[in-house]
């Protein structure tokens, strides 16, 4: 940090304690005086003055007024310092400046030399707190796309599939495992597109019953069937003009699958109960985690609705093939979840993300965004330790520490230990210049063992 590198602007009318201010301030800041009301605009709307001091009795007819002003320029500028001055001996007026958003409060006649080194003080601390914030956002710009969290290569492939497909209005199945997020890429692709501003109807296919799926995808008449009173629209109906997103569509069982072919090839759907059918424009995007080839050939999946859905495929990596993604998605649901729970930021130990890194995450990054969720509302310290997980996750990471040392064809004992002396030798050797004496004793071995290992395993030449 330097000198002059933050400019504050001084609002009074006392010409005196500004020219006194500015005398003093000038060694460590840029100072300009703001006395009308277009240089007090100007400066609040200039990015580039970071501090302001306003002397609220120079504001209305009482200090309270320039309390009202405080809270105004607090509003439309988070990121600046603000100062409070003033000559009143009301005893409120401190709570009051503070609760309006100034960061010090001062009574006059002011002590100018102090000032100036708590403002240096505050002004290269918030510096240094807002590039840290635009730093994360810098970090989460390149790692994030319509709400879909992660920079590995596997993810931007995402991105760039979500991009081609956004304007155009083909059918979109998205595949991958449960948990890894196929609804926030079908969420991305609408919101990427042209349709964004129009309806988008969501429906899990396995939500609900099918005594009830039926009507609430095609609607019904009134009278259509026994409690129908009135009637009413089909999700497909709501979704004219925008997308209908259908997730786990092969839970439908074949008669609706029948009826949803018959409404992708006419672009017609028809209310139970009903006699006339309804033109209707749509973008379907489905999802499934089933391998939907094997459905097909074991006949519990149409061929000609998979050839009708299956026009642009998007298949979402599991989280254990997104390389690097883990820290990203446990900084945004640590900041998500201390925010929803009102506590302060947490932070997860090195060794914490090193298991988290690790683990194979079979529910993906659903799994992860519930663990994460857990550990904030348990946790009472700023700092979330290993010991806190769950012990699924502990019990695999030790496990995964003894297959690096012992995989499953097992190993040769004699062989790994004699490996280990040789390491530990070289290096010893290494260390001591190829002395064995020197070796000896950075090893604490005997000096006649240690030649007697090196004429073993044929280590080193000198004495």
């Amino acid at each position: 940090m330097t000198s002059h590198r933050h400019a504050i602007a001084v609002i009074s009318q006392d010409e005196e304690m500004v020219r006194e201010m500015r005398r003093v301030l000038s060694v460590s800041f840029h100072t300009r005086a703001a006395k009308s009301e277009n240089a007090i605009k100007d400066a609040i709307d200039d990015l580039e003055v970071h501090g302001l001091i306003l002397d609220l009795d120079a504001i209305g007819e009482h200090a309270e007024d320039g309390v009202e002003v405080l809270q105004e320029m607090r509003r439309l500028r988070a990121d600046m310092m603000m100062v409070a001055v003033t000559g009143s001996a009301s005893s409120e007026l401190p709570l009051q400046a503070t609760q309006a958003g100034a960061d010090h409060f001062f009574l006059k006649p002011l002590d100018y030399e102090s000032m100036r080194e708590l403002l240096l003080q505050t002004l290269e601390k918030r510096a240094l707190q807002f590039e840290g914030l635009w730093l994360l956002r810098q970090v989460e710009n390149r790692s994030a796309f319509c709400g879909l969290i992660g920079g590995s290569e596997a993810m931007r492939k995402i991105y760039q599939a979500i991009t081609a497909v956004a304007d155009s209005n083909a059918n979109v199945v998205i595949r991958g495992e449960s948990g890894v997020g196929k609804e926030l890429v079908a969420r991305a692709i609408v919101d990427s597109g042209e349709r964004s501003d129009h309806p988008y109807i969501c429906l899990n296919c396995s939500a609900l019953p099918e005594s009830l799926i039926e009507s609430e995808l095609f609607g019904y008449e009134r009278g259509a069937f026994t409690g129908a009173d009135s009637a009413k629209p089909g999700l497909i109906e709501l979704a004219h003009g925008g997308t209908l997103f259908l997730d786990e569509i092969t839970t439908l069982n074949q008669g609706l699958q029948s009826k949803l072919l018959r409404v992708l090839q006419e672009r017609v759907v028809q209310r139970l109960g009903g006699r006339a059918a309804k033109k209707i424009d749509f973008r379907l995007i489905t999802a499934t985690n089933d391998d939907l080839e094997d459905m097909v050939r074991k006949g519990r999946f149409r061929e000609d609705l998979y050839y009708r859905i299956n026009v642009v495929p998007i298949q979402v990596p599991p989280l254990r093939e997104r390389q690097g993604d883990v820290p990203l998605l446990v900084e945004h649901f640590l900041r998500l979840y201390c925010a929803a729970n009102k506590k302060p930021v947490k932070q997860v130990q090195a060794e914490m993300m090193e298991i988290l890194e690790h683990y194979a995450w079979p529910g993906n990054v659903r799994e992860l965004e519930n663990v994460i969720q857990r550990l904030v509302i348990m946790s009472d310290g700023p700092t979330i330790a290993a010991h806190s997980l769950p012990q699924q996750l502990l019990t695999a990471s030790a496990a995964s520490q003894e297959a690096v040392l012992i995989p499953e064809e097992g190993v040769d004992f004699d062989e790994e230990m004699q490996r280990i002396e040789v390491a530990y030798l070289n290096a010893a050797l290494r260390r001591a210049g190829g002395s064995k004496a020197a070796a000896a004793r950075l090893l604490r071995l005997d000096p006649q063992r240690m030649k007697y290992l090196c004429r073993k395993l044929s280590l080193g030449d000198t004495g």
